[in-house]
């Protein structure tokens, strides 16, 4: 364990978040620990670099709230590598542990104490200045209206095979991981972590079926803009393109898991409770 590599990434935000990075950078290194702390200012654009793409660590800890866990799950799930979450912000599910546990969470994970879970993500693709690009997504991506008191045409297909075109306010399409942030507010159901499949969800449909549709992990669902006016496609609460009517988004389980510290004590029922009673305080 003494030749591990932990990388910290702190939102800089948060003078608790970067004085927890310190202390806990302090103990790991008088351990013979490699540490590095990397600070972010602000979720990162996709297709921006930043100083997480020039570490390879055994483990990435993020400190901070959903938008520093989500860069840093990018960053573990390229590297297939585990990351842990301490949660600063308001709504603790992904996020399931308190600060003061940090540094002793850390040395039970790279002993192989503390189980990891392994979660499925969003493997997409969607044009991009007339080039097709391809993203992993964490939580959730969605196809939304652009312009205000209008809704969106969306088409949908599952594996080839033509299903529903709503008029809503967008489309969006989750992960059991992300099954309880944007799904959960637009009336989605809410996925166990373990399951291995996804979730569509439209947004405020207009005279449509307004249920959602539970995927297996196998199956392929696309959403085509339709109609005469665009939609703005949102990966993870990032904006990353403006889809044009008759262009679609591929979207389909990730063949590469996320790697997720849990805590073996704290439950589904615990982890979604304290989530549900947070996010409504």
């Amino acid at each position: 364990m003494s030749d591990a590599h932990v990388a910290l990434v702190v939102h800089a935000g948060r003078p608790d978040a970067v004085a927890l990075a310190a202390s806990t950078a302090t103990e790991l290194r008088a351990r013979a620990i490699e540490v590095s702390v990397v600070t972010i200012e602000r979720s990162s654009v996709f297709g921006e670099r930043d100083a997480l793409d020039n570490l390879t660590p055994d483990m990435l800890v993020s400190l901070g709230g959903d938008g520093t866990f989500l860069r840093t799950a990018r960053r573990a799930h390229e590297l297939d590598i585990p990351v842990l979450g301490v949660n600063f912000g308001r709504v603790g599910y992904l996020l399931n542990m308190a600060p003061a546990e940090l540094h002793g969470t850390i040395l039970e994970t790279l002993s192989g104490a503390i189980p990891i879970e392994e979660r499925s993500g969003l493997s997409i693709t969607f044009p991009l200045e007339g080039q097709t690009a391809g993203l992993f997504v964490v939580n959730e991506a969605s196809l939304e209206k652009t312009v205000p008191g209008h809704v969106v045409r969306i088409s949908s297909s599952i594996d080839g095979e033509d299903f529903l075109t709503y008029a809503a306010d967008g489309v969006l399409v989750a992960t059991p991981t992300g099954s309880t942030a944007y799904n959960l507010s637009a009336g989605g159901p809410v996925l166990a972590p373990s399951i291995d499949g996804f979730v569509m969800t439209p947004v405020a449909p207009h005279f449509v079926i307004d249920r959602s549709v539970v995927l297996g992990g196998e199956q392929e669902l696309t959403l085509g803009v339709v109609g005469e006016r665009p939609a703005v496609f949102v990966v993870d609460g990032v904006s990353v393109a403006i889809l044009e009517p008759g262009q679609t988004v591929r979207c389909r389980r990730h063949t590469r898991r996320l790697k997720v510290v849990v805590l073996a004590e704290v439950g589904l029922g615990q982890r979604l409770r304290e989530s549900l009673r947070q996010g409504h305080e």
